[in-house]
């Protein structure tokens, strides 16, 4: 399926957010991530379906001021 990730269209295999996490490379990192604009907490990513479209944000924290 097709998903704006980051500003990027990408074509990913998984059907949930844990899986796209994964498919990105973000496996190990600590990302928050966004799905159409709503948080999802890494609780609640394995539950959370993507569809056709939907617009994932990961987000590293970065440190500084």
């Amino acid at each position: 399926m097709q998903l704006l990730v980051n500003g990027v269209v990408r074509a990913l295999v998984g059907t949930s957010v844990t899986d796209a996490v994964e498919e990105l490379g973000y496996r190990d990192a600590c990302v928050a991530t966004a799905v159409n604009g709503c948080f999802v907490a890494i609780s609640e990513r394995h539950a959370h379906l993507l569809v056709e479209g939907d617009v994932l944000e990961v987000v590293a924290p970065m440190q500084g001021g």
